[in-house]
């Protein structure tokens, strides 16, 4: 037939089809046994000493907010091979993903009732961290939109802890970092009161992980002293100096990069210390 095709002629297009469809699966079968990178998420929810404040939208961090720098922003600089080694079974891949979702402002309360938790407990998986650090706006008691009472307090720390266990993430519980006061005999003292207490309370009635930042934190600073501390640590500068505080600034909340990077190191240490 001048316009037909021979009957072998008509299944080469049907070889060709099976053939493709073979090499497909074949090409996907390998491809599941191909290592692929492996990475651990650690989520970090808290306020403004962790905050990172490079990724305020709508805001030139260089002229608007620097030299003022959270310990989480600085967080994932510390992990490389050697230090995620000393994570032991915390930590079970070879790299380390660090999303800060800390802002400043804010208590357990707001952070929740803002939708940042659901955010964060939307996207978490088996294996993640998530590290949690609140107290400074929840004791702010003259500020009554951020306030949480210390029972309060427990309650939404009771909750991030068990919803973090749900998704099969594992919860780490952190007290307060240090305000740079009260200062007496050359240590600096405990500002956090009940929350301080708080927290170490919620992590062992839950049998969390605990990191005593506030303890550490203060033995640090009381190591480095008092006039070392406020010059480098801490938002405490002249006038002239940066862009973003023109007169100058005191601040014994928040830190300089070299606080933020002094405390960022005492919490890596408290993680390896676990294991």
């Amino acid at each position: 037939m001048v316009c037909g095709r021979s009957s072998v002629d008509k299944l080469k297009p049907m070889k060709t089809y099976i053939l493709n469809i073979i090499l497909i699966a074949a090409v996907a079968i390998l491809a599941a046994f191909v290592p692929k990178d492996k990475v651990t998420k650690i989520y970090l929810i808290g306020d403004s000493t962790m905050a990172d404040y490079s990724k305020y939208e709508g805001e030139d961090y260089m002229k608007e907010r620097y030299p003022v720098t959270g310990w989480g922003q600085v967080f994932q600089s510390l992990f490389t091979q050697e230090s995620i080694a000393k994570l032991g079974s915390l930590v079970a891949t070879d790299s380390v993903t660090v999303d800060d979702c800390a802002r400043g402002g804010r208590s357990t309360r707001t952070f929740f009732e803002e939708g940042r938790w659901a955010a964060v407990y939307k996207e978490l998986e088996a294996g993640d961290l998530v590290i949690m650090q609140f107290g400074h706006n929840d004791a702010a008691k003259e500020k009554t939109e951020r306030y949480v009472t210390v029972e309060g307090y427990k309650e939404y720390i009771r909750l991030f802890v068990n919803q973090s266990r749900e998704k099969g993430a594992t919860p780490i519980v952190l007290t307060p970092v240090a305000r740079n006061y009260p200062w007496k005999d050359g240590h600096l003292q405990n500002v956090h009161g009940e929350y301080d207490a708080a927290a170490k309370e919620v992590a062992a009635e839950l049998d969390a992980l605990l990191i005593d930042l506030n303890q550490r934190s203060r033995d640090f600073f009381s190591e480095k002293g008092q006039e070392y501390v406020t010059e480098h640590y801490f938002m405490n500068f002249g006038p002239g100096l940066y862009e973003a505080y023109p007169e100058g600034q005191k601040d014994n909340t928040h830190f300089q990069p070299a606080g933020a990077q002094a405390v960022a190191k005492l919490v890596l240490e408290g993680l390896q210390e676990k294991y």
